[in-house]
């Protein structure tokens, strides 16, 4: 380590929903939209690394989806990596980028994420969701990533007493964030009535516990401390980043109300930040299906055992409470292409902490929080940004 901070001098960021676009030109606008954003404006040829977040969805450029980013991004010659950590492939990516620049190695970084989900049958997607959990107990034996999800939501409820009413509220208030959000896939709110009588996935989670099915990307451009302000005046800075791994499959882990990956991240990242929980402005959430925000709550710190149910009937977590979360809708209003949602995390807090959000602001914000959790909770990834 050599004590230099990585920063985000640019975010681009595509319209998330179902997307007439392929894979590689949702890529080209979020990157192209990334060096849009730089205010005094960057140099391709500047950019010595690169990372791209991608699951590879349905089969699209399994092998080698690192040269796509670069022809796309038009950084030929520049060392791409692909990171694939399931639904925390952008986070991951993102991790590396940052380590990439603190360890002195590059000062220009690109970190991309992307994923095309729309295009292929629901039997096939069905396939491709379920390969992020485990493949010799719970896919073969026919539990579904909405199943898994559904579990843990039970054992919540039987363990705290957890009301169906508090994982509605979570949709209801995503929902109302991503109305406020242009480049949310649902823009609609809804009430919490709707969510409750809504068909059954999963018991206890209904259609709208559930994120939906998405095409998109995300980019941001790290830049070394010594050469940010080249850039921009207002960069925003990396603080402090965590990952861990669990086991993959649900029975091999200690718990099913709380993800282990998750709590370690979180530890790891605050121990670099050198801040405490109190000082987080808004949280940018891994909310796949309502009760996992819940469940990050607490994982994260946020929240007791038991107590995000709490926070959020209680209004805590909305725009304007005490702790805000997922102001841009999250995955559930926003929409999860699982390889960029990591990446599509940092673009909401660039925005939030130079105070460009728009209608979704969170009054001076100065601190943020993102978490990306892969598949069910084997892997997780957790980053602290800061305004100074």
């Amino acid at each position: 380590m050599t004590g230099r901070r990585a920063s985000v001098v640019g975010a681009g960021h595509t319209r998330f929903g179902v997307r007439p676009e392929g894979p590689r030109e949702l890529l080209r606008a979020a990157v192209d939209g990334a060096f849009q954003s730089v205010d005094r404006g960057a140099v391709r040829s500047d950019v010595t690394e690169a990372f791209l977040g991608s699951l590879g969805f349905s089969g699209w450029q399994i092998g080698n989806a690192s040269a796509v980013l670069a022809e796309e991004a038009r950084i030929l010659g520049a060392p791409v990596t692909h990171v694939e950590n399931a639904c925390a492939s952008a986070g991951f990516a993102l991790r590396a980028g940052v380590a990439a620049i603190e360890s002195g190695r590059q000062d220009l970084v690109l970190v991309a994420g992307l994923e095309k989900m729309t295009d292929a049958p629901s039997r096939r997607r069905r396939y491709w969701l379920g390969v992020s959990g485990d493949t010799e107990w719970e896919r073969l034996a026919g539990l579904t990533f909405a199943g898994v999800y559904g579990l843990i939501a039970s054992r919540h409820m039987a363990e705290f007493g957890t009301p169906a009413e508090a994982l509605a509220q979570v949709a209801v208030k995503n929902h109302a964030n991503g109305a406020l959000n242009p480049n949310a896939q649902f823009q609609k709110p809804v009430t919490r009535e709707k969510v409750l009588e809504a068909p059954r996935v999963a018991d206890p989670l209904g259609l709208l516990d559930c994120c939906p099915v998405t095409d998109g990307a995300a980019a941001v451009l790290l830049a070394s401390e010594t050469v940010a302000k080249r850039f921009t005046d207002t960069p925003i800075y990396v603080s402090g980043t965590g990952a861990s791994s669990d086991s993959l499959a649900l029975q091999e882990r200690a718990s099913l109300t709380s993800l282990a990956a998750t709590r370690r991240a979180a530890d790891a990242a605050f121990r670099q930040a050198g801040f405490d929980r109190s000082a987080v402005s808004l949280l940018e959430v891994h909310d796949c299906f309502t009760i996992a925000e819940l469940v990050a709550l607490e994982d994260l710190g946020f929240a007791p055992p038991g107590g995000a149910a709490r926070m959020t009937l209680e209004g805590e977590t909305r725009l304007g409470g005490r702790c805000p979360v997922n102001p841009d809708g999250g995955l559930k209003a926003k929409g999860h292409p699982i390889g960029a949602t990591g990446a599509s995390q940092a673009y909401e807090v660039f925005l939030q902490l130079r105070g460009a959000a728009g209608r979704r602001q969170v009054p001076h914000a100065e601190r943020a929080l993102t978490h990306n959790v892969g598949g069910s909770g084997a892997s997780a990834t957790v980053t602290l940004f800061s305004v100074s």
